[in-house]
């Protein structure tokens, strides 16, 4: 027989909710929150749906923090199962979202009831759930903050339960996140003739070596808790699709994911001094989607690391790898933020799934950080 906890994983799998599509996962949420006594909030903007609850008015505020929304399965025929049809096979528990991140939904209310059920908090505790985590992320926590913020209702501590684990459950905690800045570049160049080209100026030509140079500068060491600033190109588009015309101009999509050694406005002034060098006639479009934010050692990570070695046996490490999290938006209010959750091998994959047994140890661990935080 299936614990409470898969048993609720299955359920928020089962329902569809492909970005920003809740399809009833925070109702649900919301039903099993105020059987505990939370005060939900259901809070919409746009097409996003989220859900604030909260037990208790006095500080400090414990946050579970996460999302409903899932992204696109792919082939539907490439799945051995149906990706919303809970599926445990070989103790695997399979379905979209079961890593990212309805299993760690589930783990967070199941501890609480366990948690709630012998003892009362010495503070409050609260859920922020979003279901536009995957897609643009403009009404969904971000716009939960705000609203927070307005009303000078404070966050001290966040658990956002993204899959952060690498080899083994809690192996890994994200203490922190690296910032992400986008931009869109157009060089513009003059179409023409293949056969011609004195008499045109080809755009892909003359951004080459610039893109080559960007490609190759080194932005930055890291720190001791960042690793180094990368660059990354993700698009490049020119041409009109015939093979024998020059294209007018070209367009380039990179991104950078930078340390703490940086600001948006080090790099964009980087890279226009490399543009201009380079004698190019451009134009930029940048766009900034999260800062660097860093937990240092506390009480939040103090509890987490504690709690996962007296619930496994091993010790967690600390880390800002990888992509970004709804975590950017909750830092900058002045809360201590840190990412913990399942494994994150198979997220976004065709086959995602969780080690069934591992939302039981993760349950433990959140409560375990409760009692440790809550009293």
């Amino acid at each position: 027989m299936s614990s409470e906890t898969i048993q609720l994983a299955e359920a928020l799998i089962s329902r569809a909710s492909v970005t920003p599509d809740d399809q009833g996962c925070q109702q649900l949420i919301a039903e099993r929150l105020q059987k505990l006594g939370f005060r939900c909030e259901h809070m919409r903007f746009g097409d996003v749906d989220n859900l604030w609850a909260r037990l208790g008015d006095s500080s400090p505020l414990l946050c579970f923090a996460g999302h409903t929304d899932v992204v696109p399965t792919g082939p539907i025929e490439d799945w051995d199962s149906d990706p919303f049809t809970p599926d445990i096979r070989d103790g695997y528990l399979y379905g979209r979202g079961a890593a990212d991140m309805k299993g760690s939904i589930a783990a967070f209310i199941t501890a609480c009831e366990a948690y709630l059920a012998h003892q009362q908090p010495t503070g409050s505790i609260a859920f922020l759930i979003t279901s536009d985590e995957e897609g643009p992320a403009a009404d969904g926590t971000v716009k939960v903050i705000e609203t927070l913020e307005q009303r000078g209702e404070k966050i001290d501590w966040c658990l956002v339960g993204e899959p952060s684990s690498s080899n083994k459950l809690g192996d890994v905690i994200k203490n922190g996140r690296r910032g992400s800045l986008g931009c869109l570049l157009t060089v513009k160049g003059k179409q023409g003739h293949v056969a011609y080209p004195h008499l045109a100026l080809n755009p892909i030509h003359t951004l080459a070596p610039a893109l080559a140079e960007l490609a190759s500068t080194k932005w930055d060491d890291g720190n001791e808790y960042f690793p180094p600033t990368t660059f990354q190109v993700s698009n490049i588009s020119g041409g009109t699709g015939a093979s024998n015309v020059i294209p007018g101009e070209c367009s380039v999509m990179f991104n950078f994911r930078f340390s703490t050694e940086q600001t948006p406005d080090t790099l964009e002034q980087a890279v226009h001094r490399i543009l201009d060098e380079h004698d190019l006639d451009y134009k930029t479009q940048w766009s900034l989607s999260g800062m660097p934010f860093l937990t240092p050692a506390g009480d939040l990570v103090d509890a987490c690391l504690q709690a996962i070695s007296e619930t496994t046996g091993y010790e967690g490490t600390l880390s800002t790898s990888g992509g970004t999290s709804d975590g950017r938006f909750i830092a900058p209010t002045g809360a201590q933020v840190v990412e913990l959750g399942p494994l994150n091998k198979t997220i976004h994959q065709v086959n995602e799934c969780v080690q069934a047994s591992d939302l039981e140890t993760l349950s433990r661990i959140y409560q375990a950080i409760l009692a440790r935080l809550m009293g």
